[in-house]
């Protein structure tokens, strides 16, 4: 199931969903939205997953959830009696407001997770979290380049792209969380997660790597053909050295990653414009993949 405060035709969610066979689609209609709890783009954090988490109650277990937040999002609007820390202060509006929201979400999710293990699902439920798009555009670099006290470079700008990644694993995070040191891109998490879940996924088509595998290669692409290895950043046509944010001396670092790219962006362009997922057949698939022997 899907949960998301918002209209249901936005971003033609009710027919994509539909499309990827989702069981249930809970929109702005399936919530209780008002002036005094809502903000921005629509029902506020705290509100949303209060709801939320009431809705889940009633769901039949093992369920998969899916839930879209509002307000850490442009405009990051927020009422003054929600707001725990200041505002930045920049030229830039939706700087200042940004750092605000992002508080606000924090106790959100800390209340969320609270009402989890009240309702009994935290010890039994695998939590992924993570930020759909970057935060702050490139329009408001200036304001940035005051927040962080140094310019905005090409290869900040690329830092600047990253979101966080948090994983809760029933009996193993609680004991010993900890900090994986990774890159990756949100095209991973599903191979991640079926991998955490025990589902062999082998036999369907899909791209991204599990982040666990210790055999994987450290690549992720962006849309505008900048991509990220362990070491180096590529963007604008200049290879970063990653270490230090300065052009590398080792231009060679990047080269064989260079066709990668434009190869990865070439697949997701056929398929999407070429509407290639039409012609996905996964039970043929899955009889092609049983006919193979077995050393192949």
């Amino acid at each position: 199931s899907i949960f998301h405060a918002n209209n249901k035709s936005f971003w033609n969610r009710d027919i994509m969903y539909d499309t990827f066979k989702y069981d249930k689609f809970y929109d702005i209609n399936s919530y209780d939205v008002n002036e005094e709890n809502s903000v921005g783009w629509g029902l506020k954090d705290k509100e949303f997953f209060e709801q939320t988490s009431e809705l889940m109650k009633e769901m039949p277990q093992p369920f998969y959830t899916r839930l879209i937040t509002l307000t850490n999002h442009f405009p990051f609007e927020l009422d003054e009696e929600d707001k725990l820390i200041d505002e930045f202060d920049s030229k830039s509006r939706t700087l200042n407001r940004y750092f605000p929201t992002v508080r606000y979400q924090d106790e959100a999710l800390k209340r969320f997770i609270e009402k989890l293990k009240e309702d009994g699902l935290y010890d039994n439920s695998v939590i992924v979290l993570y930020g759909d798009h970057y935060g702050i555009s490139e329009n408001h670099n200036e304001a940035m380049s005051e927040f962080l006290g140094r310019e905005v470079t090409p290869f900040e700008e690329v830092q600047l792209q990253r979101v966080p990644l948090v994983i809760h694993i029933p009996g193993v995070t609680d004991k010993e969380p900890k900090a994986i040191d990774t890159v990756g891109g949100q095209i991973d998490i599903r191979p991640t997660v079926l991998n955490l879940l025990g589902i062999d996924s082998s036999d369907q088509i899909q791209f991204g790597n599990d982040l666990f595998a210790k055999d994987k290669t450290e690549f992720t692409v962006l849309r505008d053909g900048s991509f990220i290895t362990k070491d180096k950043v590529y963007t604008d046509g200049i290879c970063y050295d990653k270490s230090t944010g300065e052009p590398s001396k080792d231009k060679k670092g990047c080269e064989p990653y260079i066709e990668k790219a434009k190869q990865e962006l070439s697949y997701s362009d056929q398929i999407i414009y070429g509407d290639l997922l039409r012609f996905y057949d996964s039970e043929r698939l899955k009889k092609q993949s049983d006919a193979k022997p077995k050393d192949e």
